[in-house]
């Protein structure tokens, strides 16, 4: 016999179902149950923003800050991450002659929102995505180690340092 049908067997007209979660809940003070979030959270989630414009990006990305501040989201980071550059060769219809050289840069920028409510994604993703200019690309990805070791520049003069040590035999600290 359940935990209902005691509670109903005994006095069925004063009993509800508000009630019976009390009395399973009776350990538990009722201010843990107003905290709980009324709808689900997504973890930390990373706004990627690509371009070959640095001010139109820029502004997006000043954009993407103010919609999220605006809505009342949990902006945790915002940084910049290095540019990439490439160079881009056409070459004369069947020849190995260079026909035109491009030299492009692409620069990132990303945004780090916490604690997002389910129903307030959709809403966020389609405003940008409609705000979205002309080539830039947005990605919203899960937030992960691999996204932290890509941010911070390595120091080459510590690591050349510690390959010279281990050519030379190691450290001398015992095992």
């Amino acid at each position: 016999m359940s935990l209902l049908q005691i509670v109903r067997r005994l006095q069925p007209a004063k009993f509800s179902v508000m009630a019976i979660r009390r009395v399973s809940s009776m350990y538990e003070p009722d201010y843990l149950e107003k905290l709980r979030p009324k709808y689900p959270l997504y973890n930390t989630l990373n706004f990627t923003i690509k371009g070959y414009d640095y001010p139109i990006l820029e502004s997006y990305q000043r954009f993407v800050h103010n919609v999220a501040d605006s809505m009342d989201l949990d902006v945790l980071d915002s940084w910049a991450q290095p540019p990439q550059k490439f160079n881009v060769q056409k070459f004369k219809p069947a020849s190995a002659v260079i026909e035109s050289d491009y030299k492009l840069t692409v620069y990132e920028r990303n945004l780090q929102i916490g604690n997002l409510q389910a129903p307030l994604y959709p809403v966020l993703v389609r405003l940008l995505q409609g705000a979205l200019p002309e080539g830039v690309t947005l990605t919203i990805s899960e937030h992960s180690d691999q996204v932290d070791e890509g941010r911070y520049v390595p120091d080459r003069d510590l690591l050349d340092l510690k390959q010279k040590l281990e050519e030379m035999g190691g450290s001398r600290e015992k095992k």
